[in-house]
């Protein structure tokens, strides 16, 4: 409890450090996020897809995304992305099974974003358990592995003869549809008051000049 007493006497220094708008913006957002629901994106390669992505991503209140590159770098592009990634967590990983097993351990059902036989509709999936959506790459979709692998399989519905949307676009439709389902609901998606402080803590590391000095003096002052 001290430590976490301490973390939020720092956050409450260092906002007073940052403009009305930045610290009004920090101090309310930071309720919006969630960890409830993530992005899995594997091999996603093209820029302004990774681009749109991370910008729907940031936009939904989600924290996290995690990126497999096994194949491809993922490259967002600044102009598209609006510094969308400036406010996430990004997990970044070589291999599907070590993006799999990290969440796993983290409680997350795996859900393959996929047409698949058993595949149920994105409006119908249960929001009771945190649930990692995985979107595979622009040309082949989703790996074996994923496959192999998923907790659960959700689809998109469609209505035309088109087989399959856009991935960022497929990113977006599934997180609105989800987000505000679970907003509405009694689920606690919010994030922990330890997780609120880290994160605002990370933002305001990245956006003050000079504040691993600043810090360092903090520390030193309220030891005396």
């Amino acid at each position: 409890m001290e430590d976490l007493q301490k973390k939020q006497q720092l956050v409450n220094y260092l906002l007073t450090l940052v403009s009305p708008n930045k610290r009004q913006k920090i101090t309310s957002l930071i309720q919006e996020r969630t960890r409830h629901i993530t992005v899995v994106l594997e091999d996603i390669f093209q820029p302004h897809n990774a681009s749109a992505i991370v910008r729907t991503v940031e936009c939904q209140g989600l924290q996290d995304a995690y990126l497999v590159e096994h194949r491809n770098k993922f490259k967002p592009t600044s102009g598209i992305a609006k510094g969308s990634s400036y406010w996430l967590d990004m997990h970044r990983f070589k291999k599907i099974d070590e993006c799999v097993a990290d969440l796993k351990a983290k409680g997350y059902a795996i859900v393959a974003t996929t047409p698949h036989a058993t595949s149920t509709p994105i409006n119908q999936i249960s929001l009771d358990r945190k649930l990692a959506l995985v979107f595979g790459t622009e040309n082949m979709g989703l790996s074996q592995y994923v496959l192999n692998n998923a907790d659960e399989f959700v689809t998109i519905p469609m209505y035309g003869f088109t087989q399959s949307y856009n991935v960022s676009v497929s990113v977006a439709l599934c997180l609105y549809e989800l987000n505000a389902r679970l907003r509405q609901s009694t689920i606690p998606w919010q994030l922990s008051q330890q997780e609120m402080l880290d994160i605002q803590l990370a933002w305001l590391r990245r956006i003050i000049s000079g504040v691993h000095v600043i810090e360092q003096e903090w520390h030193a002052q309220s030891r005396q």
